[in-house]
């Protein structure tokens, strides 16, 4: 009895042996559960922490800032449809209608002529005519003695907007012409034209009219514009085939389009032991270039300076032509006659508008007299010439004060009416104001003083806005273009800024120029063109200022991979565990 209750009692403490190991051991189970549960849990958070928050967040910090810019309208505005709106006004005075014709004006007609530049540009030329006839005053203007006084006289009475153009016509009796002249051009915008044919009765106002506009027009392409100077003013987005070659030289020979030009005079003394040179460069700008800029004020900012160089030589050495008994420059040697000269020139201020240079060089007394021969080796009247796009060079003879009793050096007053009016038709030529020779029959006023008839300020003011418009297009559709293909690059709100400026100036430009507002279209283009130059030039928008993307990762990487790999790793080893619980689960249903 004894033995049997001590084997019982044995037994029952090996039952609650094994008992207590295996709730011991489905206790350690439920801990490493929950560890393990606890452990999921914590790689789901991080990862979530990483790619809701960290990512965003190092996205946001590390991207490049780019502002927004209007791409449509400047990819509008690179098809540049131009067109340009001339009025014209055409006074009948007395004798030149029948009174049948003279009740049916006043009257307005439109023409249109388009013209293809090439796939993406199209230039559209708006003529608006308007017939009336001559007022009171307007037929004493025109009874003046002479053409010129008529002119002005007219002026007095009414001043023509800016781009305009006003034809009297006269009859064919008048005696304000002279004989054989047709067409009178004044140096305001008014031109004077006789008819051909007496008024009579039977004929159309429209056969009248239509018998006039082959004058009218060659008066037009005088003093407005012709297509050839607006195509020859945008050559950079032309075929040369386009332009006609005098316009594509003209082109070539001015400067382009600026908003400020720096013009520096230089007085060249090779030899002060000859003679002492004394020139009036003040009073001479005031009274021959002063003039010139002020009418010129519209177009561009001008600012002058002079200096004086001693013991500057030409680059090349004269030669003796004998037949002549003078030394000679040839037109082939001209070309090396600027490079040693300009590397004294110097620059008065530091500034980025162009320089134009204008040199009188006074020779020395042993390679006196000097001449310049063209081409055809014959000898330049005007002792001078130009490089295109860089200024002109004289040469000023002073032989004849070097006598056999001369004392050394010889004391010169320069004629500076002579020196200026050379530098002014050049001068006029690097600005780019035409100067072609006027069709048979017309008769053109000199510009007088001013240096510039207003007619002529149109045809320059008409170019200049046509090419600031071409220009600053360019520049916005490049940029736009660099930006699209450079993405690292940053475009802050002052870029931003600039060329939404450029781009309202432009299409003020281009709609004012469709109106036939020429002073406010070339005004809108300048403003174009000063904005579009500072945003492309923009310091910031260097590609070296900025990491490429191959350098992006080669900085991150070693930084985040070995954060990421083992995120990644408990990433894989939880979803590796779903997968394996679905399996058992699937095993158990079948």
């Amino acid at each position: 009895m004894i033995g049997w209750m001590g084997v019982r009692l044995t037994l029952i403490g090996e039952f609650s042996s094994v008992c207590s190991s295996h709730a011991s051991y489905e206790g350690k189970m439920t801990t490493m559960e929950v560890e393990r549960q606890r452990g999921r849990y914590a790689a789901l958070a991080i990862a979530a922490v990483v790619i809701v928050v960290g990512v965003p967040l190092w996205w946001r910090t590390t991207e490049t800032y780019r502002a927004w810019l209007p791409v449509h309208e400047i990819y509008e505005l690179a098809q540049l449809q131009l067109q340009l709106n001339v009025d014209v006004e055409v006074v009948f005075s007395r004798g030149t209608l029948t009174p049948e014709h003279g009740k049916k004006v006043p009257l307005t007609q439109t023409r249109v002529e388009e013209h293809t530049v090439d796939e993406n540009t199209s230039l559209r030329y708006k003529y608006e005519t308007k017939y009336r006839t001559a007022t009171i005053m307007e037929e004493d203007a025109l009874n003046q003695p002479t053409a010129a006084e008529a002119d002005g006289a007219l002026h007095t009475l009414s001043e023509s907007p800016c781009g305009s153009v006003v034809v009297h016509v006269i009859p064919e009796s008048s005696s304000l012409l002279p004989e054989g002249v047709s067409v009178y051009v004044g140096r305001r915008r008014t031109a004077v034209l006789r008819t051909s044919s007496a008024p009579r009765g039977g004929v159309t106002l429209k056969e009248v009219l239509a018998a006039l506009e082959p004058q009218v027009t060659k008066v037009l392409h005088m003093m407005s514009f012709s297509h050839t100077d607006i195509a020859a003013a945008i050559s950079d987005r032309v075929r040369l085939g386009n332009v006609s070659r005098e316009s594509l030289v003209d082109s070539m020979r001015a400067f382009k389009s600026s908003p400020g030009y720096e013009i520096t005079f230089s007085l060249l003394n090779p030899d002060p032991k000859s003679h002492r040179l004394h020139w009036d460069i003040e009073g001479a700008v005031q009274n021959y270039i002063q003039p010139l800029l002020t009418k010129l004020a519209p177009v561009a900012n001008f600012s002058i300076d002079s200096q004086i160089l001693y013991y500057a030589v030409l680059g090349v050495n004269p030669r003796f032509d004998s037949s002549v008994n003078a030394y000679t420059l040839n037109a082939e040697s001209l070309a090396h006659v600027i490079n040693p000269v300009e590397a004294r020139l110097g620059s008065s201020a530091a500034s980025s508008n162009p320089v134009l240079n204008f040199l009188l060089y006074v020779p020395d007394a042993h390679h006196s007299p000097l001449h310049i021969h063209g081409h055809r080796k014959q000898e330049v009247p005007s002792n001078a010439f130009h490089s295109p796009r860089w200024g002109g060079i004289m040469v000023y003879n002073v032989n004849d004060r070097y006598g056999p009793g001369a004392e050394f050096p010889v004391d010169i007053s320069i004629d500076m009416a002579r020196v200026m009016g050379v530098f002014l038709a050049q001068l006029r030529l690097m600005l780019g104001v035409q100067s072609s020779a006027p069709p048979p029959g017309f008769l053109v006023e000199p510009c007088g003083s001013a240096g510039l008839a207003d007619w002529e300020l149109d045809r320059l003011m008409w170019s200049r806005s046509v090419e600031n418009v071409a220009t600053a297009t360019t520049t916005i559709t490049s940029l736009a273009q660099l930006l699209d293909q450079i993405g690292n690059i940053v475009i802050n709100d002052n870029i931003a800024q600039q060329v939404s400026s450029a781009v309202a100036s432009l299409q003020l430009a281009v709609a004012e120029l469709e109106m036939g507002n020429l002073g406010f279209a070339l005004q809108y283009s300048k403003e174009a063109i000063l904005a579009s130059e500072r945003a492309f030039f923009d310091p910031s928008l260097l590609h070296l200022l900025y990491f490429p993307d191959d350098q992006k990762f080669a900085i991150y990487i070693p930084l985040f991979l070995p954060m990421c790999v083992p995120i990644l790793l408990s990433l894989l080893k939880i979803a590796s565990e779903i997968r394996q619980r679905r399996k058992d689960k699937q095993a158990k249903k079948d």
